[in-house]
């Protein structure tokens, strides 16, 4: 019999119990009127005056005999109908009815021994009756327990079937021992295909592919249900348009005193789930190969500081491995005050959710295993699992790149320094008139004054006193060119101090413009007062002055117009702009942009070395160069210097935002 029809059945059976129910209530709700008190003793009367009536009904016929028979009758009646209570009632009322029936006969009081006798078979009567009323009140009560238990049996059976009815995606049927269809429900129909009609008694090998038929798994799958009694498998199965799909199977054996009666099986279709899991697990496995070949670290926290994560990167990096700190919080790998700060940092920001390194880069210390601490770029994201936020943090080792920084920076210096010495070679033959000038003016006033000594005059004195004058200045000016050039000359690290832009550039113009009087350069300067001071490295801002200086003076040389201007004004970014204009033949357009690039010339004989470096020297002092060209009129080189109040201002920005 099929689920459906056993359905069909159990509620026929139901609505009969529900008859039943019905009008056992309606006999339960006469019985409680009818055993009210007032009811019940009064019935008694009415039946001991129904048994005295018929008694004298038939007295001409019986005389002074069975005085007492029509009143154990009704004795009787009333003890099986309303108890023993009334019984009693009843069994008095009779005794004295009937001893009015002797003395009328008689004329003589009752005999008492038949009065005993008639007492003694009502009590008879009484208590036969009370007992066969316990046991019929027992038996009912046994019957409406039995009805409570039916119903409910019934009704978990109905819920039972409308379950596995209803049950979505799983095919639940039975076989018999012998492996055939015994039981289908509409899910095994749904997820294989088969009506209930058209796979009734068939064997369950019908459900197996073709290579699983023909190596027995169908009966070994019986064989083993019987043994084990139960087991779970995933396995391939068919449908009925001959479509397979991977299975979870689940057997149970059912057996009744020792007797195999059958099995249940349970089908579920997981193909889809295998498929997604095998496709996640092959994500997982890409993902974690990808992120065990970046170089970078990556380390993954939750909202506490914990860590959930810990890539391969990272534990090259810091020493510890992934076991080692997996539900740590990460603040064992930064150095104090760091370390102490971190919770509060992470509190703060998920209770005012202000972002302040978050979706940014910075450079932090990281503390290895061994306690050393390295340079580090530190990247943070965020993301959200479910319901709970968690920080990705990618990391980025700047030893190396320190390393390779201080050695760039070292082979700059060494290469802006000899710049500075072959500048100086090229200048050589200009710088040496311009010492032999106020070397020769001191020359010229000692022997002056010595001829003098010779014959000293009185009114010669003051003269001789200027001519000595005069030569102490000559001195101190080739002095201060020799100081100049020793300066300009010496090798030294990078080192910014405050200056006051005019005076750089007045310097650095002495030493450029030397011997440039003869080529008939007029030089202007136009420098803002308000334009200063900067924050530089005074040597090497003068060797891109020097160098732009005498590179105007040499594409001048030819021009009609020989005009240098030197100027200077305030940005309003905090910088400075520093202008060198010329009114040379400019610059061809297919060398000015490659002009800052190292070994590109405009000169017959130059390296290309001058302009690259001197690009260095100014992105090293945080400013950049370029130029503008007026082809046949002249070229304009700019470049920027930090000022002072706006270094000073982005330092406290600096130190603002590491609190």
């Amino acid at each position: 019999m099929c689920f459906s029809s056993k359905l069909k059945v159990k509620k026929r059976r139901s609505n009969n119990r529900k008859l039943k129910r019905i009008r056992f209530s309606r006999g339960e709700s006469m019985l409680r009127w009818m055993t009210a008190p007032p009811v019940r003793y009064g019935a008694a009367v009415f039946a001991v005056a129904i048994a005295s009536a018929v008694r004298i009904a038939f007295d001409p016929w019986l005389g002074d005999r069975s005085a007492y028979m029509t009143d154990i009758l009704a004795i009787m009646a009333v003890a099986l109908w309303v108890g023993r209570g009334p019984a009693i009632i009843a069994t008095l009322l009779g005794i004295v009815a009937g001893s009015a029936f002797l003395r009328k006969s008689l004329g003589q009081s009752p005999d008492i021994f038949e009065v005993a006798m008639f007492g003694a078979t009502a009590a008879g009567i009484i208590l036969m009756s009370s007992l066969i009323r316990r046991s019929n009140q027992r038996l009912e009560k046994a019957e409406r327990t039995a009805e409570q238990r039916g119903a409910a049996s019934e009704r978990l059976a109905e819920e039972l079937n409308l379950l596995i009815e209803g049950a979505q995606g799983l095919a639940i049927y039975m076989l018999d021992p012998d492996g055939r269809v015994a039981i289908w429900n509409r899910g095994a129909e749904r997820l294989k295909g088969w009506s209930e009609k058209e796979i009734l008694g068939r064997h369950s090998s019908i459900f197996y592919p073709a290579d699983a038929v023909a190596a027995g798994k169908p009966e070994a799958d019986i064989v083993r249900a019987c043994d084990m009694g139960r087991f779970e498998e995933e396995d391939w199965r068919l449908r009925k348009d001959g479509t397979e799909f991977l299975a979870s199977v689940s057997w149970t054996a059912l057996f009744e005193d020792g007797e195999l009666r059958g099995f249940a099986k349970i089908i579920a279709d997981i193909t889809q789930m295998r498929a997604a899991e095998d496709q996640l697990r092959a994500h997982e496995s890409q993902l974690t190969a990808i992120l065990s070949t970046v170089p970078d670290g990556m380390v993954v926290i939750d909202e506490s500081g914990k860590m959930l994560s810990f890539s391969a990167a990272a534990e090259a990096l810091f020493g510890y491995n992934e076991a080692e700190v997996l539900g740590s919080n990460v603040r064992m790998l930064m150095p104090s005050p760091d370390r102490e700060r971190h919770d509060n940092y992470i509190q703060r920001y998920l209770e005012t959710g202000e972002k302040r390194i978050i979706g940014k880069g910075r450079v932090v210390l990281g503390r290895r295993k061994d306690g050393s601490l390295f340079p580090m770029e530190l990247f943070i994201g965020e993301a959200t699992r479910g319901n709970e936020r968690i920080f990705t943090g990618f990391i980025r080792d700047l030893t190396e790149r320190r390393m390779v920084e201080q050695q760039m920076a070292t082979l700059q210096a060494e290469l802006i320094h000899v710049a500075r010495v072959s500048a100086m070679g090229t200048m050589a033959s200009t710088l040496a008139h311009e010492l032999n000038q106020p070397i020769a003016a001191v020359t010229n006033y000692v022997e002056a004054v010595r001829d003098q000594m010779l014959q000293p005059e009185e009114d010669e004195w003051p003269m001789m006193r200027e001519a000595l004058g005069e030569a102490a200045k000559e001195a101190l000016r080739a002095g201060q060119i020799v100081r100049r050039l020793r300066e300009f000359v010496s090798r030294g690290e990078v080192e910014k101090t405050v200056e006051n832009l005019p005076d750089l550039v007045n310097e650095a113009a002495s030493l450029g413009l030397a011997g440039t009087r003869e080529m008939g350069i007029e030089v202007h300067l136009e420098l803002d007062p308000n334009a200063s001071p900067v924050l530089v490295d005074k040597i090497q801002i003068q060797q891109v002055l020097i160098n732009l200086i005498r590179n105007a003076c040499e594409a001048m040389g030819d021009s009609p117009v020989k005009r240098l201007t030197i100027s200077s004004h305030a940005e309003t970014e905090g910088y400075v702009q520093v202008t060198v204009s010329d009114t040379g033949c400019g610059i061809p357009a297919g060398v000015a942009n490659q002009l800052f690039s190292a070994f590109v010339s405009t000169k017959p004989t130059g390296m290309g070395l001058g302009l690259s470096i001197c690009r260095t020297i100014v992105e090293v002092n945080g400013g950049k160069i370029w130029m503008d060209t007026r082809e046949g009129r002249g070229t304009d080189f700019h470049f920027t210097l930090v000022r002072a109040q706006a270094e000073e201002a982005y330092d406290r920005q600096e130190a603002y935002s590491h609190h």
